[in-house]
């Protein structure tokens, strides 16, 4: 850790020390099934990161600030740079081009609203519930 780092934080602590959402980590491809499932009951949010890019951290941060719509969703959060694997399958289960940063509304299984960069908007997304 460098000097900055130690007296400062990193910007990915930060991050995690930050966030008022109760995300769940996507890191594994078995959760895709769960994540199907559970949208049958309550619609699932994923999130998908880029920890390398600066407009991703951006749009996730002002993603984070406007959310409230806990109880109202799952939300799910990929570090597509960790689970590329995982990335590529949603891109595949669900029918969608790749994008970093990503937000996608699943439903029933199936992916209902997907919006990328300065397009994710928590208010926005509310109203798709």
């Amino acid at each position: 850790m460098s000097i900055f780092s130690s007296l400062f934080g990193s910007s990915e602590n930060q991050e995690e020390k930050t966030s008022k959402m109760d995300w769940t980590p996507l890191e594994d491809l078995g959760q895709l099934n769960e994540i199907i499932s559970l949208s049958s009951e309550k619609p699932v949010v994923i999130f998908k990161h880029s920890t390398r890019c600066s407009v991703s951290r951006m749009v996730l941060k002002q993603f984070e600030n406007e959310f409230d719509l806990e109880g109202k969703v799952t939300p799910y959060f990929l570090d597509l740079l960790e689970h590329r694997d995982v990335s590529n399958a949603i891109a595949e289960q669900f029918k969608v081009v790749h994008q970093s940063p990503q937000l996608l509304l699943i439903k029933n299984g199936m992916s209902v609203y997907d919006v990328s960069h300065s397009a994710i908007d928590a208010t926005e997304l509310g109203a798709k519930i």
